[in-house]
């Protein structure tokens, strides 16, 4: 039933948000930094609907997401739908549908937003946006190294210093022919990978009881190999997967990555992931969590669509950038759009201020024109609360004189000029 007296609440839905021009602004400067930074190293932008098959998250990606965390539902065709929780089988199916199509290595990058039904907390909400980047059709370690470079260089273009965060770096590859080696089952590799995963976020003893249920007597080694500086890389240093890990480590290092950690608790949670894997963890005890990661997924293509096509990549959300940036004091103040702001004496020809404020707009000024009606004054404070840096009068008097009073609300200076001296003064 629609009416009644009942009056609707304000607030945004729960682990969403509102973006206000204040945070609008913010958004569009982070978004800003990455479309930079990942073009200039020839990355093509893509992007695809909110909406996917329900199907083509069933097989690859975690369970938990699949399982609790989906907004999901049947179309009016009785299809199953879902809103995209993440970009990767996304891309993976654009990627397979063009597949002969696309020249290799292919480089995209996107910024989507995603949904997932979780509890909201700080660096989670149930809706962000997320810069996805990939390199897709390269086995290459240097494909590997690059996105971890590239992923670096935006962090130094935020303003971000070494030791404000490290880069945390493992290898499924590696992890999987360790319990190989240990004799592990194989079909345990994921289940053991999940709970390593979460060894630094449970207690010693629960993470122990945990893999013994899974691997019995053998879980006491694994955690001494763990927990172990080198362990891992001393018991497999012969194997290809160490030697490959390391060709990375040595790649990034030449290129003045200083900051890298190797990591054999890092797994990630998704169960695609065929190669390195690595995040970026911010260092600050204010802020100490991760802030984004990624990893090789060379399978996943083949595995949904049967087209074999090598890829890596990462995801680097929204939400976890700007808790970085707050906690770091890297926000930049961001000046206001609006460049100058009319203000209209009273009976004044509006038709003959709109058409000044197009001229302004054909040289690229940004304007606004006050039509409040309200007392000059009154006007310049609008402005000034606004943050606009200029004031430009136009009455009755500066229509026929083509001189306007043009005010510099920073330094308070005023003088009277003609439009072309306007333009030049904003420029």
């Amino acid at each position: 039933m629609f009416g009644g007296d009942k009056k609707l609440g304000t607030e945004s839905y729960k682990g969403v948000r509102d973006f206000y021009p204040e945070e609008q602004a913010v958004q569009n400067y982070i978004f800003s930094v990455w479309k930079k930074v990942v073009e200039s190293w020839g990355y093509a932008e893509y992007d695809a609907s909110i909406l996917e098959p329900l199907e083509l998250y069933k097989s690859k990606t975690n369970e938990e997401i699949v399982n609790e965390q989906l907004y999901s539902f049947k179309d009016k065709g009785d299809r199953e739908v879902v809103l995209r929780p993440e970009m990767t089988p996304t891309v993976a199916r654009m990627v397979a549908g063009k597949f002969n199509e696309i020249p290799m290595p292919a480089r995209w990058y996107s910024i989507p937003n995603l949904f997932r039904y979780e509890k909201p907390q700080r660096g989670r909400l149930r809706e962000h946006w997320q810069l996805n980047v990939d390199m897709f059709g390269s086995d290459s370690p240097y494909a590997d190294a690059e996105v971890i470079m590239l992923a670096n260089d935006i962090m130094k273009k935020f303003g971000a210093k070494l030791d404000d965060y490290e880069i945390r770096i493992n290898s499924r590859a590696l992890m999987d022919a360790l319990y190989k080696k240990l004799e592990i089952p194989e079909e345990k590799s994921k289940i053991i990978s999940r709970i390593i995963d979460k060894k630094d976020k449970i207690s010693a003893e629960t993470f122990k009881e945990v893999l013994e249920k899974e691997v019995g007597e053998t879980a006491e080694k694994l955690i001494v190999i763990l927990e172990s500086k080198d362990g891992v890389f001393e018991l497999m240093s012969d194997s290809i997967e160490a030697k490959y890990l390391a060709d990375i480590i040595s790649i990034l290092e030449k290129h003045g990555i200083q900051n890298l950690k190797f990591t054999p608790t890092l797994t990630r949670g998704f169960d695609y992931y065929t190669g390195i894997v690595f995040e970026l963890f911010g260092t600050n005890s204010e802020n100490s969590r991760s802030i984004f990661g990624g990893g090789r997924y060379d399978n996943l293509i083949n595995d949904l669509f049967g087209k074999n096509v090598s890829a890596v990549g990462f995801g680097w959300g929204d939400v976890t950038t700007r808790d970085f940036l707050k906690t770091h004091n890297l926000l930049p103040k961001l000046s206001p759009i609006t460049q100058v702001w009319i203000v209209v004496p009273p009976e004044t020809n509006m038709d003959e201020v709109y058409k000044i404020a197009a001229e302004l707009r054909e040289k690229e000024v940004k304007v606004g024109v006050d039509i409040s009606g309200r007392k000059l004054g009154d006007q310049i404070i609008s402005a000034e609360k606004r943050g606009i840096p200029h004031v430009l009068v136009v009455g009755t008097e500066e229509l026929k004189s083509k001189k306007y009073k043009f005010k510099n609300l920073a330094t308070r200076e005023e003088t009277s000029i003609g439009l072309n001296d306007v333009i030049k003064c904003v420029k």
